[in-house]
């Protein structure tokens, strides 16, 4: 991804971040300087140290790999419960061979043999079996929140060696990137303990401990017995669980963490003039708003058109991120992959905002909007102040809370009205089928959360047919099905997003050797060495 160059002007902008703490902080780490870390660097690196990460993202749901969403339970999973094959988030997310053999030999268009790495062992010593593996993957195939990724795979069936799998239709180009999904554990191994998530796995790095909720923490150690392409080169790995911005910024400041995801804009030039190394990545990461299209008037189309056209999305993006953020064009962040200009473009629009609400009958309207207590809380007052604007003054009430999903789950009756969260499911690759299909395909998003599949049936199946053509076809007529997707949800918009979010990570340069920094949630040290 193209690389952005934080300004002065785009740290002024930013929000300032508890300047007690970072200035205690930065004198915490002495004097250090961009160059002084340069002659640090140009030194012989005397690895074989312990690894601290500050982490961004809590959770305090279920840690079972099976279906997993949770950005540090997902980033956690990547350094020890291998799959077939994993993603080189580092390196545009490249499937690689890691519980494979290597590339899936192909029978014919729609059959694929693959073979397990020899002697491949889970870290208690077990050998991982074809059993195992076909397991991982049939239970992803029930699993409302994966299924969608792999419909494709009609049947899996042991070998001697490792699986057999057979595709519904030819599309061998999907078939490394969504194994990546499933991650593989013994198949006997209880649903609890998948819960708790410490179990045996087959990677570098094993979970001694985890807890991924706020101010949690997760300690690594080496898997002694692994035998793969990505072997520990650190001793030991310790994770923070720190959602905080401040908090999360002082343990990196006090170089108590040697790496920290999601620098605040506010502070990056301070960070970066104590000798740190920052990047800033162009991503897929965003906040969308969320509707029940179950609650009049939410179920009307023309009331969530309006509510776009009222955000004033230039200012909210260079008040509050700093201008670290792409205006939306369309559900793909431009230079993307199978990038198409939506149909729909919301521009700030305060009188076609309130003749839509007069078209639906809406003038007037009451919101209570759901704010998630992640980083999208930082919009949301801004958000009310747009939309007050146009439904009258106080109409809109702002909840921030700590997202309770399974409230919005299918058969429920949820009373909310719409949610303001972040999201980026490019953890779990990049191609546009894999992007529509997490919030739009037959599955908890559409079933449940915003019950799009219940109130317009119509427009809900034209998309899925139209994401199955995108599957079944190639080159033009691919893109072709692509760009009705896109269209679909920018004028439906059941849930859509606001814009795209810059990722900016930092890390110490004498503390860490080998580290890349990635375009999605997550820290990630598979190739990545400590100092002592």
């Amino acid at each position: 991804m193209e690389k952005t160059q934080v300004s002065r002007r785009a740290f002024l902008a930013g929000s300032v971040v508890s300047a007690g703490a970072i200035v205690a902080g930065l004198s915490a780490c002495g004097s250090s300087s961009a160059s002084s870390a340069s002659a640090s660097a140009s030194k012989a690196f005397a690895g074989g140290g312990k690894i601290n990460a500050a982490i961004a993202y809590a959770t305090s749901n279920a840690y079972t790999p099976v279906g997993v969403s949770a950005a540090a339970v997902m980033a956690a999973y990547c350094h020890c419960c291998e799959a077939l094959y994993d993603l080189d988030y580092a390196n545009g997310n490249e499937p690689y061979a890691a519980l494979a053999a290597g590339d899936p030999k192909k029978i014919s268009d729609t059959e694929f043999e693959i073979e397990l790495r020899a002697g491949a062992v889970y870290y208690d010593g077990t050998p991982v079996t074809p059993a195992d593996v076909k397991n991982a993957i049939d239970v992803e195939l029930a699993n409302a929140t994966y299924k969608d990724f792999l419909g494709f795979i009609k049947q899996v069936d042991t070998t001697e060696k490792g699986v057999k799998i057979t595709l519904a239709y030819p599309a061998e180009g999907l078939l490394k990137g969504r194994l990546a999904t499933c991650r593989i554990f013994p198949a006997s191994t209880a649903q609890e303990v998948l819960d708790k998530g410490v179990f045996p796995t087959s990677g570098p790095w094993k979970i001694d401990s985890c807890n991924y909720d706020k101010g949690g923490t997760v300690e690594f150690s080496v898997n002694e017995k692994y035998n793969g392409p990505k072997p520990a080169k650190a001793s030991a790995m310790h994770w923070d669980i720190l959602n905080d911005d401040t908090t999360r910024t002082t343990s990196f400041t006090s170089k108590t963490s040697q790496a920290m995801e999601n620098v605040p804009a506010a502070n990056i030039d301070m960070i970066k003039g104590a000798g740190a190394t920052i990047e800033t990545l162009d991503s897929f990461a965003l906040c969308f708003l969320q509707f029940n299209t179950k609650k009049a008037p939410f179920n009307d189309k023309r009331v969530r058109q309006a509510l776009f056209y009222a955000i004033d999305i230039d200012k909210l993006i260079s008040n509050q991120m700093a201008g670290m953020a792409a205006p939306l064009t369309s559900f793909l962040p431009k230079g993307f992959v199978g990038y198409h200009e939506a149909k729909v473009q919301y521009k700030y629009d305060v009188e076609k905002a309130k003749s839509l609400l007069k078209e639906a009958g809406a003038e007037g309207l009451k919101i209570k909007l759901m704010v998630n207590d992640r980083w999208p809380k930082d919009l949301a007052p801004q958000i009310k102040e747009n939309w007050d604007a146009v439904l009258g003054a106080d109409a809109v009430t702002l909840d921030v809370c700590e997202v309770q999903w399974g409230t919005m789950a299918p058969g429920e009756n949820p009373d909310y009205d719409i949610l303001l969260t972040p999201g980026d499911p490019s953890c779990f690759g990049k191609d546009p089928d894999l992007l529509l299909t997490w919030w739009y395909g037959d599955n908890v998003w559409t079933q449940g959360r915003t019950y799009w599949k219940e109130s317009d049936p119509a427009k809900f199946n034209e998309m899925q047919a139209a994401l199955q053509e995108g599957r079944e076809k190639t080159g033009d007529a691919q893109q072709q099905a692509w760009n009705k997707c896109f269209d679909i949800i920018s004028e439906e918009v059941p849930l859509y997003p606001l814009m795209h979010k810059s990722v900016t990570t930092a890390w110490w340069p004498e503390a860490l050797d080998g580290f890349k920094p990635v375009s999605t949630t997550g820290l990630y040290f598979l190739d990545a060495d400590a100092a002592k």
